[in-house]
This record gives C-alpha cells, structure tokens and sequence, in this order.
C-alpha cells in the first residue's frame, strides 16, 4: 500500500476540518515538457483583509 493510499484521504479530510477547500485533487502542474501531479491543492478562503486584520470565514 502506497502512502498516498495510506494518508490521503486523512489529510484531505483533516485538512476539510480545519477550513480549507480543497481546490484540486490531484493538483496538475505542466512545467515546459514536464507533467506532474501534487496530491492536493487547498485553500483556505478569506473574506476580508486590512494591514494585519483578517475576516476569515
């Protein structure tokens, strides 16, 4: 069993519980000729922001 097997699913979930979104599952990065996947991609979204305030969901 690989560790994206093993680990995946509970980072994503973890990572869903903490707030973030997760915006790509796999994430597909194209650099030149090269294709690559990352795992996931993830945000954590943010209503507003002023100097070092932040409204965040």
């Amino acid at each position: 069993m690989s560790a994206k097997d093993r680990f995946h699913n509970l980072v994503k979930s973890a990572l869903i519980q903490d707030g973030w979104t997760i915006t790509n599952d796999p994430f597909p990065i194209n650099y030149g000729d090269v294709q690559m996947q990352i795992d996931l991609g993830a945000e954590r979204l943010l209503a507003a922001e002023r100097g070092s305030e932040k409204i965040s969901d």
